[in-house]
C-alpha cells in the first residue's frame, strides 16, 4: 500500500464539509505557479470514444516512455525555488491541504470519474495529463491469510482537489473503469506496477499507461540508483517529511466509513504522486 485527482462540486460525494477548514500553504502555491501556467498555455485536445471496446484483462503493463507534455525534459530541482533559503520549511510534515471528495456509493463514483474525464478535457492539453494513483488495502490479519482486495482506490491531478473512492463498497463502475484503461491520462507514482497488478488481479482491470516515480528518479538524480519510497523521494525533493503514520496505514480500509485521519492520507498520497511528477515536468 502506497499512494492517486479530479474536479466535482462538493455536494458530488457525503461529508466534503468537514474538510472546508484545509488551507493551501503559501510557500507551495508559489511553487505550483509554473505548473498552471503550463497548463494553462496547452493546445487544445480530445478525448477517445468511450464506447471503444477496453482492453482485455490479460493485457500488459504498459509504461509512458516519454514526458506527458513532449518537447524538453527538465532535470527535478533538488531544492524548489519556494525552499530556499528557508531553513524553517524544511523537514516540515506535508499534507495535502485541498478538498477531499468521498465517494462510497457507486454513483458517486461514476460521478467521479466523469468529473475527472471533463477536467482532463478541459485541461486542453496535447498528451496525457498526469493523475495521481494509489490504492489501499486492509493488511493480513493472521497468517497464511490469502491478500484483500483493493479497498480504496486515491486520484488527483491538482492541488485543489483529490478524490478518494470507497471502492469496498461500490465496486468499480465502468466509466471510472474506461478511465483507468484509455490513454488521456497517465497513472503516477511510486512502484505504480505493483497497484496495477493489485487491480487486474483483483477486479480484471488493466490501468494504463504507467509513470513509475522510482524509475524516474533514478533516471533524473545524480547518484547511483536506489529503491525510493514516496516519503524518501518526498524529503529529497521538497525538503519536507511524508507522515506514514503505522495505526493509519496499516489500518482497516475496509470499514464501513473512513476516518478523517485515513482519508488525509490517501489525498495526500495520491497528491504528493501527482505534485511530484509535475515538479519533474515543469520546474527546473
Amino acid at each position: 500500500m502506497h499512494p492517486g485527482a479530479g474536479a466535482s462540486s462538493a455536494s458530488s460525494a457525503p461529508c466534503n464539509d468537514e474538510y472546508d477548514d484545509f488551507h493551501w500553504d503559501d510557500a507551495a502555491e508559489v511553487e505550483l505557479q509554473a505548473i498552471e501556467a503550463a497548463y494553462a498555455s496547452a493546445k487544445r485536445r480530445r478525448l477517445p470514444d468511450w464506447t471503444s471496446p477496453s482492453p482485455s484483462p490479460s493485457c500488459r503493463l504498459r509504461y509512458s516512455q516519454s514526458p506527458v507534455s513532449g518537447g524538453s525534459t527538465p532535470s527535478w530541482a533538488l531544492t524548489p525555488p519556494s525552499f530556499q533559503g528557508n531553513v524553517r520549511a524544511r523537514h516540515q510534515p506535508i499534507s495535502f491541504s485541498g478538498k477531499i471528495v468521498y465517494c462510497r456509493r457507486p454513483a458517486e463514483v461514476e460521478k467521479a470519474a466523469i468529473d475527472i474525464l471533463s477536467r482532463i478535457e478541459s485541461i486542453k492539453a496535447p498528451g496525457p495529463v498526469s493523475l495521481g494513483f494509489d490504492l489501499e488495502w486492509r493488511p493480513f490479519q493472521r497468517s497464511g491469510e490469502p491478500p484483500r482486495k483493493v479497498a480504496v482506490m486515491q486520484l488527483c491531478m491538482e492541488k485543489t482537489l483529490c478524490y478518494v473512492l470507497h471502492i469496498a463498497h461500490s465496486g468499480v463502475p465502468p466509466i471510472l473503469k474506461s478511465l483507468l484503461e484509455e490513454n488521456s491520462s497517465i497513472k503516477v507514482g511510486i512502484c505504480i506496477d505493483n497497484d496495477a497488478r493489485k487491480m487486474l488481479n483483483d477486479y480484471g482491470i488493466c490501468v494504463q499507461p504507467l509513470m513509475d516515480l522510482s524509475i524516474l528518479a533514478n533516471v533524473k538524480l545524480a547518484g547511483p540508483p536506489k529503491r525510493w519510497s514516496l516519503a524518501s523521494l518526498t524529503q529529497m525533493i521538497t525538503c519536507k517529511e511524508l507522515p506514514k503514520p503505522n495505526n493509519i496505514r496499516m489500518g482497516n480500509w475496509e470499514a464501513d466509513i473512513l476516518t478523517k485521519q485515513q482519508l488525509q492520507y490517501a489525498a495526500t498520497d495520491a497528491y504528493i504522486s501527482w505534485y511530484l511528477y509535475e515538479v519533474h515536468e515543469y520546474i527546473d
